[in-house]
């Protein structure tokens, strides 16, 4: 017998609730893993406080868009009992169960090998934020950023997924610039390698024209909406924004001017389908770039199963910065 934080639907009304329950209640699938650390997102606190409509799949069902654990048996020949595995996306904790449990069955192509560099808890203080964020910098390199090419935004940079790309830009070299509109992060994004930090407002209200003065070599967003806009507008020649977020809305209003006549890039990240090959070679980065000490205060708060639902509340209340783990076994 083990413990799963499940969320019940009862007459339309979703809740959590911990709960014990055996290996017999667990999903189909083929590889079970024994689940170790889970983490907090912000699409996972908006599932446990029944916030939006993420949870796809049929209730009860173990949120957690992430999770780190040992395996212990698998039908597949990829992994053996013992194999330190990552499952992040592929529809964890909304579609089927997530890390928010104590045992857990997935498929085996959903998972990845923990690097050797990498703690499992190490592995979920970088979660689907700091995975999301490597896409990020991976996909600005593919289009031609380079350390020398100049200053690097990144929007909702207090956040989980944003300060993730601050340190991981500073850690490979480029200038970081964070633009938050919480004045008490500053310090914490000096302390991850920001080179300056400018105000949100200087992107929220959309751009003045079309075209403004080029400015960014390329652009992190968490934020979308006018702030995206404002960013497209102001990338410099042949640059891009890797874009990832919503939190200020999904529309998005511009002009084909800049691509047409700056020939920037709007590049969309996708770390839930995220090809494994592309998860590798991003999870290696990851252990290269980010050391012990930096992860180390990159954790705002490290939780267990029964606080995950008061936890989830702070993330979305803004009271939390950085990241929030969940120590799994009781």
């Amino acid at each position: 017998m083990f413990r799963a934080l499940l969320l019940h639907n009862t007459d339309g009304e979703v809740t959590p609730r911990l709960d014990t329950i055996t290996t017999d209640d667990l999903p189909p699938g083929d590889t079970h893993v024994r689940v170790l650390y889970s983490s907090i997102n912000y699409k996972d606190a908006l599932a446990v406080t029944n916030s939006a409509p993420i949870i796809r799949g049929d209730f009860p069902i173990a949120p957690g868009i992430d999770l780190v654990g040992e395996v212990v048996s698998s039908e597949s020949d990829a992994w053996e009992a013992g194999d330190r595995v990552i499952g992040t996306g592929w529809g964890l904790g909304e579609d089927v169960w997530g890390g928010y449990t104590e045992e857990v069955r997935v498929r085996a192509d959903q998972l990845v090998a923990l690097p050797e560099g990498l703690s499992p808890h190490q592995a979920m203080t970088i979660g689907t934020a700091g995975f999301t964020a490597m896409l990020s910098v991976m996909a600005l390199e593919d289009h031609g950023l380079t350390p020398e090419s100049g200053e690097v935004v990144v929007t909702g940079a207090s956040g989980g997924a944003g300060s993730m790309a601050v340190a991981l830009l500073a850690q490979a070299g480029y200038t970081a610039v964070a633009s938050t509109g919480s004045e008490n992060a500053h310090a914490y994004l000096d302390t991850l390698g920001a080179a300056r930090i400018v105000h949100r407002d200087a992107f929220s209200d959309g751009p003045k024209r079309p075209m403004e003065s080029g400015q960014w070599a390329g652009a992190i967003d968490a934020v979308g909406g006018n702030t995206l806009a404002t960013l497209i507008a102001q990338l410099k020649r042949h640059a891009s924004v890797a874009s990832f977020g919503n939190a200020a809305g999904h529309e998005l209003h511009t002009t084909v001017l800049p691509f047409i006549l700056r020939g920037v890039n709007l590049l969309g990240i996708d770390s839930n389908t995220c090809p494994n090959d592309r998860r590798r070679t991003a999870w290696t980065r990851l252990d290269a770039l980010l050391t012990d000490d930096l992860l180390e205060r990159m954790t705002y708060q490290v939780v267990n199963l029964e606080d995950v639902p008061d936890a989830a509340q702070d993330v979305l209340s803004g009271d939390s910065r950085g990241r929030i783990v969940v120590e799994v076994q009781g």
